[in-house]
């Protein structure tokens, strides 16, 4: 029985052998693709558990591919493989929707972990965020978190993986006064993630979506000097 069927797009033909080899070794159906409009076409015709992607890659690099699969709504784990691993190429990555970012060299045997795990949290099998909850309401609001979107006053907008994942982090704690860092922990993980900024940002855009006043928040609140903390009933005494 398949482990799960897993996309690799890279151009680069020694390492895409070399992982595609890894990975049957280890069970998994694996597809290929050498350039970033084959992979796209492969990723939205074959709906693979997950995809390994290349952000250097001909035709259609890593970012565009990303981006055209989350606008589809393909919900499977993106693991982004890159040589470039500044803080901004990590962080433009999570923002267009990856789920992990491996920069290369990487060791085979942590990449093969990081792939197992992402699809044990996606299938449930172990703790995480995505795959526990598939849809939310509250107040005028209703996610649609297999949809990568919400709906607002019957108004759909949509979402990207982290402002789900950071949605669900907040539906999670409800009431819980959260600083910063444990959201940033929660949802991106030290390693991975490492600036407090992003949280603001990505409570801003939250905000712009899913509140009737993004300068008054009834849902998000700003807790002055500490983090946010979300409430499903409105509490219009406290922004």
């Amino acid at each position: 029985m398949s482990a799960g069927r897993i996309l690799v797009v890279e151009d680069e033909e020694p390492l895409r052998m070399a992982l595609c080899d890894a990975l049957r070794a280890e069970g998994f159906d694996v597809l290929e693709a050498a350039d970033g409009v084959a992979g796209r076409d492969a990723a939205l015709r074959e709906d693979p558990d997950l995809v390994l992607l290349d952000l250097m890659l001909p035709k259609l690099d890593g970012f565009g591919v990303l981006s055209a699969l989350r606008a589809d709504r393909l919900s499977a784990p993106v693991v982004i493989l890159s040589a470039r691993g500044e803080e901004w190429d990590r962080i433009q990555g999570f923002e267009v929707g990856a789920d992990d970012y491996v920069v290369k060299p990487f060791s085979m045997r942590e990449l093969l972990l990081r792939v197992r795990a992402l699809l044990a949290r996606e299938s449930g099998g172990a703790p995480g965020i995505a795959g526990e909850r598939r849809s939310a309401r509250f107040g005028e609001v209703v996610v649609d978190f297999a949809g990568y979107s919400l709906t607002f006053r019957g108004e759909r907008r949509g979402l990207s993986r982290k402002e789900l994942d950071l949605l669900r982090f907040f539906l999670e704690h409800e009431g819980e006064v959260l600083e910063r860092d444990r959201i940033l922990d929660g949802v991106w993980g030290r390693d991975e993630f490492p600036s407090t900024r992003t949280v603001d940002m990505h409570v801003l855009k939250l905000r712009r979506k899913l509140e009737a006043d993004p300068e008054r928040p009834a849902h998000l609140q700003t807790v002055h000097g500490v983090g946010y903390k979300f409430l499903q009933k409105p509490d219009l005494g406290a922004r």
